[in-house]
């Protein structure tokens, strides 16, 4: 039995601090294994946990268009996360419950809670099983509908990650730099032979409410669990409000990360 935190919206700091939250309270046997949905608003830009800022994030565009930039606890790349595209996923959960034996088959598990829901919105895709450089991913026909991201903490595994529901490339890489581009438009022609969406691959309106029921029901046939509607401790809660300002909201965090010795330990 895992508890589900029913879709939510929030600023990118809160996000990131409730993820946070939430397995510090699992590592300390607090919580059950959580399943939690969420979206960003304002739109914002996450960086994995060791990236350069300036490398991977056009600052000034973000500033002059409210768009929010935090950092993860997790690895991977940076990631633009439009506030009207995509449903976010978390989950957190004991590694020994998910029965896999390496980081890949947790990745394959988890997300294929994300295949299944798929499935049931009539789109079929593949786990991609990542590189070096790649997080794994799933893809459909090899176009990218979906990115995530773990940390693992004493047993105990932090997985989250996209599912886009609509893409406006051409907006994405307005956030996000990426340095051997000549041109955005060069990038925009690229990037739509490898990133791809539900809508593009319905050819229709999915709602958000379909895209969130088919989540909560993919995740719990394909990982063989019952969700049960939870909220947050208020342990959970205070932690994460915590986090938020002192850490996720704080400028030192987003631009040196790890070397900022004082907001990292839990």
């Amino acid at each position: 039995m895992w508890r589900l935190l029913k879709l939510e919206t929030h600023d990118a700091a809160m996000n990131m601090a409730i993820d946070e939250a939430i397995l510090r309270a699992r590592v300390a046997s607090k919580v059950p294994n959580t399943m939690r949905f969420y979206r960003w608003r304002p739109s914002a830009v996450s960086i994995g946990r060791f990236q350069d800022v300036h490398e991977q994030v056009n600052l000034d565009n973000c500033e002059e268009q409210s768009v929010e930039v935090v950092r993860r606890i997790t690895g991977g790349g940076a990631v633009y996360h439009d506030s009207e595209g995509e449903i976010t996923y978390s989950v957190i959960v004991r590694r020994e419950d998910l029965g896999a034996e390496d980081v890949t088959a947790a990745y394959n598990k988890i997300c294929s809670g994300l295949i299944k829901a798929l499935e049931l919105l009539r789109v079929k895709a593949d786990f991609n099983p990542g590189d070096y450089k790649n997080c794994p991913n799933i893809a459909i026909n090899g176009k990218k509908i979906s990115g995530s991201a773990q940390s693992l903490k004493r047993g105990m595994i932090l997985q989250h990650g996209t599912l886009l529901m609509s893409v406006n490339l051409e907006k994405m890489f307005t956030f996000l730099r990426v340095p051997w581009a000549r041109t955005c438009v060069e990038l925009v022609n690229i990037a739509e032979r490898k990133i791809t969406s539900v809508k593009n691959e319905t050819g229709s309106e999915v709602t958000l409410q379909q895209a969130y029921s088919s989540l909560v029901k993919g995740f719990q046939q394909a990982l063989d669990v019952e969700l049960l509607d939870g909220t947050l401790t208020k342990e959970e809660d205070e932690t994460a409000r915590t986090l938020s300002r002192e850490k996720f909201a704080n400028k030192d965090w987003t631009f040196l990360g790890a070397h900022v010795s004082h907001l990292v330990s839990s």
